[in-house]
């Protein structure tokens, strides 16, 4: 049995359906179980892996799906894409829209095709009263604009829960921007990495009822495994990490991020 077996955590951001974690899904799932991890929840990068997650989550329980458009995948972007999503998200089988935002690191799209494309799912999210899973790379005073603007204009649930900064790795006056529009912060592996003092201060400040703990599998491994490829049973040294400098207790601080993650994307409790 597990040392943590009465450990709840949730890894709020794995690509489970990329094809380096595919071949022994089975034993990546069943280490992540051991780890006390009882759900994760699998982003979209396009339309195929919006559609594709759904098969996990049938095959494994505690699996969820979110349908969106990556900023990288957007190029092309058009109606087809907002139609697509639209009928995606009615069947109702999603927990949020994402991942979407905004990259200025790769050049895979115009900036204001990832513009465009950003703004018509926040749209459809609103419509779907669905949360958000925010992308930023390099974007920040974008992406704060688009979403500060997006959050004054919701209303009902999803004004108090409009989604999530994934992976976050701003500035502490862009994690002040950001809760103060209602998100969620994120952190991922690099919570745990050397030169990382900056992101741990502001893991260290932001309430704990508003943080997720992530791997992004198979991308951002955690220290002592950096350099290998990540799996959601690592989000326990992201959460191990975290309780460690904000000096409490890891059974504290999986309790409270289980908490947000069923409370922001309406998991069974």
């Amino acid at each position: 049995m597990s040392i943590l077996a009465n450990i709840d955590l949730i890894d709020s951001h794995c690509h489970l359906d990329f094809d380096n974690l595919t071949p022994d899904l089975d034993a990546v799932m069943a280490r992540a179980a051991g780890a006390g991890v009882r759900a994760c929840i699998i982003p979209a990068i396009d339309l195929g892996t919006a559609r594709q997650s759904l098969a996990l989550c049938e095959r494994y329980p505690g699996v969820y799906a979110a349908a969106g458009v990556h900023p990288n995948s957007t190029a092309d972007f058009g109606p087809q894409h907002v139609e697509s999503l639209d009928e995606l998200l009615a069947t109702g089988k999603y927990v949020a829209v994402g991942e979407i935002g905004l990259d200025y690191h790769w050049n895979d799209s115009p900036r204001e095709m990832q513009l465009r494309a950003l703004e018509h799912q926040l749209e459809l999210a609103a419509r779907h009263n669905l949360p958000v899973i925010i992308h930023n790379r390099e974007a920040s005073d974008d992406v704060l604009a688009v979403l500060e603007a997006w959050a004054a204009i919701l209303t009902g649930d999803l004004k108090a829960l409009p989604g999530v900064l994934h992976s976050f790795s701003g500035s502490p006056v862009i994690a002040t921007r950001a809760l103060a529009a209602g998100f969620y912060l994120g952190f991922t592996g690099p919570l745990t990495y050397r030169k990382a003092d900056q992101l741990r201060a502001i893991a260290a400040a932001a309430p704990l009822d508003r943080i997720l703990v992530e791997t992004d599998s198979p991308f951002l491994t955690p220290e002592p495994h950096r350099g290998q490829r990540n799996e959601p049973s690592y989000v326990r040294l992201v959460a191990e990490r975290l309780a460690a400098v904000r000096g409490a207790s890891l059974a504290d601080v999986a309790a409270a991020t289980t908490a947000n993650a069923v409370r922001l994307f309406t998991l069974p409790s």
